[in-house]
């Protein structure tokens, strides 16, 4: 069985920029751009980012307003990574999380968004990546279904449509709930969420991501029942990060410094209706004239509200819980997606929570940087 994040193609975003902006960008469209180069950091700290060079960061999904990639692009329009000194080139990816794997592998990536869940398949697979940041162990993963479904039983022998195929997070949600897995029916369907309110074919539940389907739905005034897998104890993740571990490795203190920007960039448009309006416009000009800046506010406000009610337990926002790390694990075994060998201990090894550490003092984060 093979589970890997595809994210579903938002309605009316057309082409957007497929190669990497060159360095991070500032000017009249940022509160902080004004700032001189490293005015956020000391001298010392911005030599020895200086020498990091060129980091590539590439988004999970084009430039969507989601947790992950919209407070990158802020801090890069905000002026916020040059003010700590680091040359940021924004790249948009395609949705395919095995790519942007295998990138961040080869070091043609240097930071990149990837699920905790992708980031322990990635390594056992043998793909090099390191998990660095976590905000949440809820995830973006949901099943929608019409109204008249109550109870998830109430699926048993009924047609679900997917994506491609049904995210490990909502398989293990409906056996939890005793659904008889078996007896679905299960379809592929379009990025066209209105199939299920129709009930085209017979379909009785679809999956989709919280921050993305429901809202285009509600939108056109059709209403379903949304269930989260987070309810239900399942375990996953939203807005984590990975980086190149060679690079993390010669460049600790830039890897600290880019999460600290997009920490930082998080609190701005998180901030204020006025901030969500102009983060969400700065990814708005890098997609082009038909980019849907009303449901791009809408995402980020939903994925952001995820995080603050599911927050990682004992961590500061951005911070990986081992414990979430190991209940993947089990999940993983579960559905027979990682050998037996990948153990809990070996996994959160492949996690590394200095990055995310370094950045706080006191449970708030450090800004300027040392």
């Amino acid at each position: 069985m093979q589970h890997r994040l595809v994210r579903s193609v938002l309605a009316g975003l057309a082409a957007v920029l497929l190669t990497a902006l060159a360095g991070c960008h500032s000017g009249s469209d940022g509160n902080s751009s004004a700032s001189p180069p490293g005015s956020a950091i000391s001298a010392k700290r911005c030599a020895e980012n200086k020498a990091a060079g060129k980091i590539t960061y590439l988004s999970g999904y084009q430039y969507q307003s989601s947790v992950s990639i919209l407070e990158y692009v802020a801090a890069a329009k905000l002026g916020y990574f040059k003010d700590l000194c680091l040359d940021v080139a924004l790249k948009p990816g395609t949705g395919d999380t095995a790519q942007n794997t295998r990138l961040l592998a080869s070091g043609r990536a240097t930071v990149s968004a990837v699920a905790e869940q992708d980031i322990i398949q990635a390594r056992a697979n043998g793909i090099d990546i390191t998990g660095v940041s976590s905000y949440s162990d809820a995830g973006l993963d949901i099943l929608m279904t019409n109204k008249d479904i109550t109870r998830l039983t109430q699926l048993d022998g009924k047609v679900v449509g997917h994506k491609g195929y049904v995210p490990a997070a909502v398989e293990a949600m409906l056996v939890k709930a005793g659904v008889t897995w078996d007896s679905l029916k299960l379809v592929k369907e379009g990025y066209d969420p209105s199939v299920l309110p129709r009930k085209q074919g017979g379909l009785e539940g679809l999956t989709g991501f919280i921050s993305n389907e429901p809202n285009q739905l509600k939108a056109a005034g059709r209403d379903v029942t949304v269930w989260q897998p987070v309810d239900y104890g399942i375990p996953s993740s939203i807005g984590a990060m990975a980086v190149n571990p060679a690079f993390a490795a010669a460049h600790p203190d830039a890897v600290e410094d880019v999460l600290r920007g997009a920490l930082h960039a998080y609190g701005y448009c998180s901030s204020s209706q006025a901030h969500i309006t102009e983060c969400v416009g700065y990814a708005a000009k890098l997609s082009g004239p038909t980019y849907d800046k009303a449901l791009n506010e809408t995402i980020w406000k939903t994925e952001t509200q995820v995080v603050k009610d599911n927050p990682t337990p004992g961590q500061p926002l951005g911070g990986v819980d081992p414990g979430n790390v190991a209940k993947l694990v089990d999940m993983l075994h579960q559905f027979t997606i990682v050998p037996a060998e990948v153990t809990a201990d070996k996994a959160r090894a492949w996690f590394d929570t200095s990055f995310v550490s370094g950045v706080y003092a006191a449970g708030r984060l450090v800004w300027p940087a040392p």
